[in-house]
């Protein structure tokens, strides 16, 4: 079957699957720092928190961005930052700076 011969309603369902093994295995991988993903990928989990928060408001839903931090990050942010973030390396800031400067361009 192709996906787009799924119904809306299955289609839907299938995504929100996706993004909640998405969710699972950034859960499992802690040891990967936001800064690490900004930089191979150009998003990270507060990006995913951000984009939760907005796609609520699509649809008329208000949600607090520190609860949508809280679910996508599977425990409020603060106690996760304590538990798993690290300080960023000057190779790593580097990096991230040179992606915001050729962002800009």
């Amino acid at each position: 079957m192709k996906i787009e011969d799924l119904s809306a309603a299955d289609q839907q369902a299938l995504e929100a699957a996706v993004f909640r093994r998405l969710l699972a295995h950034l859960d499992s991988r802690n040891d990967v720092q936001n800064i690490d993903l900004m930089n191979l990928a150009g998003f990270c989990r507060n990006c995913l928190s951000k984009w939760y928060v907005a796609a609520a408001g699509d649809v008329d839903i208000t949600l607090d961005y520190e609860d949508a931090r809280t679910r996508v990050y599977g425990i409020p942010y603060a106690d996760w930052k304590a538990q798993h973030q690290k300080e960023a390396s000057s190779a790593q800031l580097k990096t991230f700076q040179q992606a915001m400067n050729d962002k800009k361009e």
